[in-house]
């Protein structure tokens, strides 16, 4: 694969936040490729989730929260966002930035994702990845959830189903086979931490 090709920005969506099953307090971010099957789940934060969820279902809180005053900083200086560049996953750590403009400068600013998207949905703006990223980190949905999904423009809905406790399990004892109907299974479940830290695993071993 050519460099281009692999440093080529990929458009993403938010299709959904759920419940962290093994980190108190944590929630998964599920981010969906524009034109694609691949999903990225990030972990984040119980505060970060509340800021993205808050702007998505337009409720506005009584007192502006952090997020929400840096969009009430920008606007009153005419200061735009323009996008939010995923632009690199290092052990399982993704970076971005803001690309914002003013009277036709262009300024990149570091921030954490969580805080990044959250910013996204207030000014929104297009969030992107590197196809890199998506070729180390994206979870290829299966089939029938894809084409549900493109049929009615939504997520395919299933039965919630009990998590299986394999976040603290040690990975490296088992066969590609055996990771592979984990992961499979973490699928099913849309259980996409488990599912993560599965792929990382798979990954490592790829590498090494």
């Amino acid at each position: 694969m050519s460099e281009g090709s692999v440093m080529k920005k990929v458009k993403l969506e938010i299709i959904g936040l759920s419940y962290s099953q093994t980190q108190s307090g944590a929630y998964a971010l599920i981010l969906n490729e524009n034109k694609g099957k691949r999903r990225l789940p990030i972990i984040i934060g119980g505060f970060e989730a509340q800021a993205i969820a808050i702007e998505m279902e337009n409720m506005k809180p009584s007192r502006p929260l952090t997020h929400d005053l840096f969009k009430n900083f920008a606007d009153t200086f005419e200061i735009t966002l323009k996008e939010v560049i995923i632009y690199n996953l290092v052990e399982g750590i993704f970076y971005a930035k803001l690309i914002c403009a003013r009277d036709q400068n262009e300024v990149e600013i570091d921030a954490r994702t969580s805080d990044a998207i959250a910013l996204a949905v207030r000014f929104h703006c297009p969030i992107y990845t590197y196809e890199f990223i998506l070729n180390s980190a994206g979870i290829i949905m299966e089939e029938e959830a894809t084409k549900e999904k493109e049929a009615t423009g939504v997520p395919a809905k299933k039965e919630a189903k009990p998590a299986a406790k394999t976040a603290d399990e040690d990975f490296s004892g088992k066969t590609p086979e055996e990771l592979k109907e984990l992961l499979q299974k973490a699928l099913d479940r849309e259980d996409y931490e488990n599912a993560s830290k599965i792929r990382d695993e798979m990954n490592r071993r790829k590498k090494s």
